[in-house]
């Protein structure tokens, strides 16, 4: 009765368009006084408690310092070393955009911010160099979800709060499959890109270009080596290592790219604060969620009906990834993260997998949801920037929604892509 009145409330209310956070606190809510006996005011206590929390203040400055970044000049830069390192290919551009926003996601943490920083420069040069829109918009917001795979992840960050799981060690677990989806989606591009002719820019660089382009980016390469560096040598905590970032992106903005004046970082931190609020309110509403499931014992009921399905790891895996790739598209990343993972993670650890590769699996999975409708918030980010349909750049997201699918099932498969660097790291 619990489970039906939770869910049935919930997904009506965001069929009828109410906002995803007020979706989680009213269907809670609504359940609470018709399903159960818990007081009332548990709702207020477990929202406002949840944002009380150490490790969470590292979502905010790792927006901050991606946001100051942003506007720093550090995406130019890194767009000039993708251009200079994959440009002459096939395609050269769509890779350019691929890489670039591999670069960039080891600095933001988020997916929409990565389209928007990459996207807003690249969808326009691919658009005047004759690459189809619905192309360069789909390649952009596709990899865009790169931004949480690569550490920094805002959605690592909260797996790991929420499953009690090493964020370090979630960070260096995200590292070679965030790799390996850009490849990936690099090798699709080149196909597409080959097939439908698309033109060939520049050549292939010299040592000395290759020498001068890592120098122009220097600084900007140096921030995902600051911030995991200081994380695995024990001298910041993430948290700390957001806070850090954020000092780092000042002054390489102010004083060193000299791109950064009072106006832009006003801006920065405008726009940081427009994009955490929304953001915390969601959290607080989605452990309200979570703390009416555990109470109702709901998690154990799931992992028994699962696992009772199989008990066979890769076949409990796929169907509960299958699970995953369905949810992402109707609830955004860290509200499925915060409501799922004390659900889905005890059956994980039950059929054998470590937490660690189930949570690059489960993230994995989620940040498809970046580009399908009909949430995809890179797939708006993206039609916004490009003046493109929602229905074209869908269509010409296809094949790298497969690609990466067939990534996920990979990682599954190839337990070692996820635990190879965090095993050498930890132990």
């Amino acid at each position: 009765m619990t489970i039906a009145v939770l869910f049935i409330s919930f997904f009506a209310l965001m069929l009828i368009g109410v906002p995803i956070a007020v979706s989680l606190g009213a269907s809670t809510l609504f359940t609470m006084v018709f399903a159960t006996n818990l007081p009332l005011g548990s709702i207020i206590t477990q929202a406002f408690t949840s944002l009380d929390s150490f490790s969470l203040l590292a979502i905010p400055l790792f927006i901050l310092a991606g946001v100051l970044m942003s506007l720093g000049g550090v995406s130019k830069r890194l767009l000039h070393l993708a251009d200079v390192l994959v440009g002459y290919l096939v395609g050269g551009l769509a890779h350019g955009t691929i890489l670039a926003s591999m670069f960039f996601a080891a600095i933001s943490g988020s997916g929409p911010a990565t389209v928007a920083a990459i996207g807003s420069f690249m969808i326009p040069a691919m658009a005047n160099k004759g690459y189809d829109k619905g192309f360069a918009a789909a390649v952009t917001a596709t990899a865009g979800s790169i931004g949480v795979i690569i550490p920094p992840s805002i959605p690592f960050i909260m797996f790991g709060i929420v499953g009690g799981v090493s964020i370090g060690g979630l960070f260096l677990a995200g590292i070679i499959p965030g790799i390996l989806v850009g490849a990936v989606l690099m090798i699709v591009s080149y196909g597409i890109a080959k097939k439908r002719d698309f033109p060939t820019e520049g050549k292939f660089p010299t040592f000395m270009e290759v020498v001068k382009a890592f120098n122009y980016a220097k600084f900007a390469l140096l921030i995902p080596v600051i911030i995991l560096g200081g994380i695995y040598s024990g001298f910041f905590s993430p948290t700390e290592s957001a806070a850090v970032a954020c000092i780092y992106a000042l002054i390489i903005g102010v004083f060193v790219y000299k791109e950064m004046n009072l106006s832009k970082i006003y801006d920065a931190f405008l726009e940081a604060t427009l994009i955490t609020i929304p953001v915390n309110i969601i959290i607080s509403f989605s452990i309200s969620f979570a703390y009416l499931l555990s109470i109702e014992r709901i998690p154990r009921t799931i992992a028994e009906f699962i696992t009772g399905i199989s008990e066979n790891m890769i076949i409990t895996m796929l169907i509960i990834s299958a699970f995953l790739f369905v949810v992402g598209m109707f609830i955004d990343t860290i509200s499925a993260v915060v409501i799922l993972t004390p659900i889905l993670l005890p059956v994980a650890t039950a059929v054998g997998m470590e937490p660690i590769h189930f949570g690059v699996i489960m993230i994995c999975n989620l940040a498809i949801g970046y580009v399908t409708p009909p949430l995809g918030v890179n797939l708006f980010v993206a039609s916004h920037i490009s003046k493109v349909s929602i229905e074209r750049i869908s269509r010409a997201l296809v094949p790298f929604i497969i690609a990466m699918v067939v990534v996920v099932i990979i990682l599954i498969l190839i337990p070692q892509l996820s635990l190879f660097i965090p095993n050498i790291a930890l132990n």
